[in-house]
């Protein structure tokens, strides 16, 4: 019974890394249009950056699922 507990606590906390990966995915965005309104003719190479950007920030959220899920289920 414990152990389900502590396995419930640890997923909840495993999984508060996709609040900063909502943080950070709003953060790239924000700055791609930051960018583009001040320099319109680099939009394709900011919007690669962004692509980019969004990516890497997306498999840290992946990542954080990832571990909430063994911790729930492997363990």
């Amino acid at each position: 019974m414990l152990l389900q507990a502590a396995k419930m606590i640890g997923a909840g906390l495993a999984t508060i890394g996709l609040a900063g990966a909502g943080v950070g995915i709003g953060t790239v965005f924000g700055a791609l249009v930051l960018g583009t309104s001040r320099n319109p003719s680099l939009k394709d190479e900011l919007f690669k950056m962004a692509i980019l950007g969004f990516a890497l920030t997306e498999a840290i959220a992946l990542f954080s699922l990832m571990m909430a899920f063994l911790i729930l289920f492997a363990i």
